[in-house]
């Protein structure tokens, strides 16, 4: 905002002069996400979770898991797209979204989770080596201590690479890409070569009919053997969805970013995850001894398994459970099929290492930001930055000690379901957290990317709940338990909020009917000068669909009289309520008594509301015979005034439209007596805000910046089933060799407020001078309040006119106006041509200078503007607050 340095221009300067290194959606999220998603399970665990659950459970497996994955992943754009996004990632999504509260003890259990997997990820890459080492008879002490050692070696480099710097980690993250892409081409050309003599007796007979129909049922083996066993084992390697968004401090630009990348990873992963299923069990039996002398030689009726139609007999090891091959027993079953069984190796090393590092990166940059809030005591010495990126190089060393504690484990499938639960508590949150903002209707949830559900989200979140009770009962009881504890000491603690949430919102929602104190965050909450709410429906119908459901609405009324007990209760009669509740409106009325209209409107504004819980815009219908007053301004309220052509007072038809004798049109007569008799009897007349609107446009004339109010209120509008149909148009002023640059401007602007407003016009012309009838029109206009300046009239006696008479008008004021005077007349010729068939013209009010220009002057300029329009015309003034925010809110 011009004249205003925000916070967030700050951040943008910061970034802009230390120039960090960031990435684009390939480099930054697509690759990385698929990298971390590309882990262990797959290369060690996928073959034997087909050969336990079958092809078609483990399709059912890795579906069930993308859809979880999938969903989240939508979730998550929609919050990554609600505003400028910072560093911080998971966390900072869920805390500008769903509050501190709930974002902090998620943060820790994300960052936890992550950790955990960087141990996970790296005992795979250990046990792939160990086995390696004691096929070629090398042996430093066991198995399980040659995982551990070589697991702390492991991850003491990667975090050597990590502190390094982020572009060092990327990379390194393209490197293991290109070996991972080289891998799957090896095993998928290995699928296709004819299975020599070696590899039949491991289990490998290239693709057969017989062998997919055999593995596509399950066959349970084991303590982990059931659905949701695999599924707790399989699930962690869908998991590396969030590895983008949690670096979205060093993307150039999240909010593109993070929903193309992630989803793009999430599609390419799973089509890999099935084809890999369906090849690996349609050439690889499920037991095989792998003993070349294993050949069938006796009868094919006491053979048992389908290896013998191709001339091998495993009866043996199948009946004695002593296989030690094929995709039951075997974990390097992929190695075995590939073309050139090195290449696998180096995917193994290369899925397993780049998913360790992706999340020994992520889990530091999440705990960076949950310690720069301050949310929790003693670690907020883990949130300090060095270097250029703001390399949290001591959240490195916190997480490799989470980190080498797990790889002491040294066991593979008891690591990957400890964190399933972890990682599903997180998703759970994610998906409530859009549901949330989009349920509770804030202003502020304006998310550029639209492709999701609210009720998805909600649905997807209850499953990821409930999953994790199948999984591990124990588990989830105590991630719940994690989340509870640590939301309950927020709450005690109440963080301080430099920007309003959903959690913060939804309590305005909610409170409004007991009327407390809530959050800072701007809604507009509307005083509306209705007089009786039933003489003017027009104006209250119109300020409903801004504030229905989702702000405060108060009907003001000013009794002109003596103050008198009779007087006072007329003011305050509950018929007033009765008729805003059979119109089914939202809405508080108050009435005051006052000698003079003026002084019951500084009454009704300064004295309106409760706490917090109070007007911040002011809106009245035009009348003539109203004088604006600068205190409007003064009290920190907005200022909009509505006119309808057919006028907003129904009270009194004959006099807004002249007595049915006079009108020559008998049905118009008809239909304005009828309105006459409704309104004597109670009845609510139709207002045309109340109508569906047409495909018509809604035009938007941002002449001034008054901090959002003009650009706020149309997007609200559209939000309503009434207007849904309506385009928005955006007019603004600009110079003609401009042109171009400045509706890039415009439209770029908007698009940080994520408005979703894509047709923007910049009209030169506003600035060129109007016709001399219009400007004959005006001068008639205020003929009438012209102070005569003639020195004779006045004596040395008597005050000056003016000083009786402020709002009259002097010759010294219309100089000193006429360039705002011509504009006003200017704008009404341009509203004519480009706004005559729009459903609603929302327009910047001129500014009015006290001492500078008269009342009566600034009256003129709104009569002009809105002179002979076929719409409705909403005029608005903000106060210089900011309403629209850049950041998630």
């Amino acid at each position: 905002m011009e004249g205003d340095t925000s916070e967030e221009e700050e951040d943008d300067q910061t970034e802009l002069s230390s120039e960090p290194t960031r990435f684009g959606w390939i480099q930054g999220v697509m690759i990385r996400c698929m990298l971390n998603i590309w882990g262990v399970i797959l290369y060690l665990r996928l073959p034997w979770i087909t050969a336990q659950a079958g092809i078609g459970l483990t399709w059912a497996i890795v579906l069930l898991s993308s859809c979880i994955t999938g969903i989240t992943g939508l979730s998550t754009s929609a919050i990554a797209t609600n505003g400028k996004v910072k560093g911080g990632g998971t966390y900072f999504l869920i805390s500008r979204s769903l509050g501190p509260e709930l974002g902090g003890s998620i943060g820790l259990i994300f960052a936890f989770a992550n950790a955990v997997a960087v141990a996970m990820h790296t005992v795979g890459f250990s046990e792939t080596v160990t086995d390696l080492m004691r096929e070629n008879g090398a042996v430093m002490v066991d198995r399980t201590n040659d995982i551990r050692i070589i697991g702390i070696i492991t991850v003491t480099f990667l975090l050597g690479i990590s502190m390094a710097g982020m572009a060092w980690e990327s990379k390194a993250q393209i490197l293991f890409f290109l070996v991972i892409m080289v891998s799957f081409a090896s095993y998928i050309v290995g699928t296709i070569m004819p299975a020599s003599q070696e590899k039949q007796a491991k289990g490998f007979f290239s693709y057969q009919a017989s062998i997919f129909a055999t593995n596509f049922v399950p066959d349970w083996r084991g303590p982990e053997g059931s659905f949701f066993g695999m599924f707790s084992i399989f699930f962690p390697s869908a998991t590396g969805i969030l590895a983008g968004a949690n670096i979205s401090g060093d993307l150039k630009n999240p909010a593109v970013a993070i929903p193309r990348g992630t989803l793009m990873a999430i599609f390419w992963t799973t089509v890999s995850y099935l084809i890999i299923t369906a090849t690996i069990g349609s050439c690889v039996v499920r037991d095989a001894s792998g003993l070349i002398n294993d050949t069938l030689t006796s009868s094919i009726d006491s053979c048992v398994g389908v290896s013998c139609q191709y001339g091998w007999d495993f009866t043996p090891c199948i009946t004695n459970n002593t296989c030690k091959f094929g995709i039951s027993n075997y974990y390097q079953a992929m190695s075995m099929v590939s073309a050139f069984s090195p290449l696998i190796t180096a995917g193994i090393f290369g899925a397993t290492l780049s998913s360790a590092l992706a999340c020994l990166v992520s889990a530091p940059k999440v705990f960076q930001c949950l310690c720069k809030d301050h949310l929790y005591p003693l670690i907020g010495f883990f949130g300090k930055g060095y270097g250029k990126n703001n390399e949290p190089l001591r959240s490195y060393l916190l997480t490799y000690i989470i980190a080498a504690c797990f790889i002491i484990i040294a066991e593979l499938n008891t690591i990957a379901p400890i964190i399933s639960n972890f990682y599903l508590c997180s998703y759970a949150l994610i998906n409530f957290s859009c549901f949330h903002a989009s349920i509770t209707n804030s202003p502020g949830w304006r998310p550029s990317f639209r492709f999701y559900s609210k009720w998805l989200s909600l649905l997807c979140a209850v499953c990821c709940v409930v999953i994790m009770f199948l999984l591990t009962w124990w588990a989830a009881l105590i991630a719940i338990g994690v989340v509870l504890f640590f939301l309950g000491y927020t709450l005690y603690k109440k963080p301080a909020e430099k920007l309003g949430t959903q959690m913060k919102n939804n309590e305005l929602s909610s409170e409004l009917n007991i009327s407390v104190s809530v959050c800072e965050c701007f809604r507009p909450q509307c005083l509306v000068l209705t007089g009786p709410p039933s003489s003017r429906p027009a104006l209250v119908d119109l300020v409903n669909c801004f504030t229905k459901n989702l702000s405060l609405m108060m009907c003001g009324n000013v009794v002109t009289a003596d103050s008198s007990p009779s007087v006072v209760e007329k003011a305050s009669s509950n018929s007033h309520v009765f008729w805003l509740n059979q119109r089914k409106i939202k809405s508080f009325y108050r009435g005051v008594v006052a000698e003079e209209l003026r002084s019951g409107v500084n009454m009704l504004l300064q004295g309106a509301g409760l706490g917090r819980i109070k007007p911040n815009v002011l809106l009245m219908g035009f009348k003539k015979a109203w004088r604006i007053h600068d205190k409007l301004i003064r009290y920190l309220y907005g200022v909009c005034i509505v006119r309808l052509k057919e006028g907003l007072d129904v009270s009194n038809p004959s006099q807004s439209h002249g007595e049915c004798s006079l009108i020559l049109n008998r049905t118009h007569c008809l239909n304005e007596c009828n309105a006459t008799i409704k309104l004597l009897t109670g009845a609510a007349p139709s207002t045309i805000f109340q109508k569906k609107q047409e495909k018509k446009t809604i035009d938007v004339y941002w002449l001034s910046d008054d901090g959002g109010l003009t650009l706020l209120l149309p997007y609200l509008l559209t939000r309503r089933k009434r207007w849904a149909r309506c385009k928005v148009r955006v007019f603004v002023g600009g110079e003609t060799d401009k042109k171009e640059a400045q509706k890039e401007e415009v439209l770029s602007l908007i698009k940080k407020f994520r408005l979703g407003f894509h047709d923007v016009e910049v009209l030169p012309d506003i600035y060129q001078t109007p016709q001399s009838v219009n400007v004959h029109h005006f001068e008639s206009m205020i003929r009438r309040f012209k102070l005569d300046s003639n020195p004779k009239q006045e004596s040395d006696s008597e005050p000056p006119r003016q000083q009786n008479a402020p709002w009259m008008i002097t010759e010294q004021d219309l100089e000193r106006n006429m360039a705002k005077s011509l504009r006003q007349i200017r704008l009404n010729e341009v509203l004519q041509d480009y706004s005559r068939d729009a459903a609603l013209i929302v327009i910047t009010m001129p500014v009015g200078r006290r001492g500078v220009c008269p009342s009566s002057l600034y009256l003129a300029w709104l009569d002009i503007l809105s002179r002979d329009l076929r719409p409705p015309v909403l005029m608005v003034r903000g106060n210089q607050e900011s309403v629209l925010t850049f950041y998630c809110q």
